[in-house]
């Protein structure tokens, strides 16, 4: 694919998981570049090799981005052409690849993308959760502390929020959650997505917890975790909530009268009987 002229850079999406998602433009693309920089040459190595596609493969990853991209840009200047593989997916979210592009649009090259499997995007159209408006977060902080203090900067986003997040951390995430956001808000846990023992959780942030803690297969796997938004009215329905909370106590235990006023209002149970 050398030509006397600049070369291109191709974005190319791989499989999340299932082989089958791997299309047929992405795979005859990356038969016929020069150049394949992939995120981890060991992963990438055997999937490609299955599919038949000999493209020789260099590493490209958080650690040697930014030499390696100059690298890059100057090859495609001779007129190698190059593209730009992660481990799953599509390059750039949550993982290396913005430096590459950047650099190379910098230089005036062309970057063209092959699109394809994004787990973020795969997670959002099974959640039924409003995806008109969402905010990709990624990975939270690995210490608890720091994913906290996160979090807590987010518990008034109205958006959709959607996260990463690994097997060891994924239940002490969710417990997090819980105390940044409320019990009661809504969320979906997506494991496994496309792959043999996919499964998709939902309900109350709550109920995802409960369940995972009950089956330690939840534990395992790859994570999209995705939060509803605070709800714009939030404020307004809690103090309607509290009102009618007010009123049905007069004549019901505070429990029943909670219980009622959240059915009533859409308020959130918990904070009408502890507030």
């Amino acid at each position: 694919m050398t030509s006397q002229t600049h070369g291109r850079l191709w974005v190319v999406a791989t499989p999340i998981g299932n082989l089958d998602d791997f299309s047929p433009r992405a795979q005859e693309t990356l038969k016929k570049v020069d150049v394949i920089a992939a995120e981890d040459t060991r992963h990438s190595g055997p999937l490609l090799a299955r599919f038949g596609i000999g493209t020789r493969l260099v590493a490209l990853h958080e650690h040697n981005e930014r030499d390696e991209a100059e690298r890059l840009v100057q090859r495609m200047r001779e007129g190698v052409d190059v593209a730009l593989i992660s481990d799953a997916g599509t390059p750039l979210i949550s993982d290396p690849g913005f430096r590459l592009v950047r650099a190379a649009r910098a230089a005036g090259l062309t970057v063209s993308v092959v699109p394809g499997p994004c787990a973020a995007v795969a997670a959002l159209s099974v959640a039924g959760l409003p995806s008109d408006r969402f905010v990709f977060e990624g990975f939270l902080p690995a210490k608890s502390g720091a994913r906290r203090e996160r979090l807590s900067t987010l518990a008034d986003e109205p958006r959709t929020l959607v996260f990463y997040e690994s097997s060891h951390r994924v239940r002490e995430c969710l417990e997090d959650m819980v105390q940044a956001f409320g019990a009661e808000r809504p969320a979906v846990l997506a494991r496994e997505l496309t792959k043999l023992f996919e499964t998709v959780l939902d309900g109350t942030l709550a109920d995802v917890v409960a369940r995972v803690a009950a089956d330690p297969n939840q534990e395992r796997g790859e994570f999209v975790l995705i939060v509803a938004g605070r709800p714009e009215d939030e404020d307004a329905r809690l103090a309607e909530g509290r009102r009618v909370f007010a009123l049905l106590r007069e004549e019901l235990p505070p429990a029943r009268a909670a219980k009622m006023a959240a059915a009533i209002t859409g308020a959130p149970r918990k904070q009408l009987y502890e507030g």
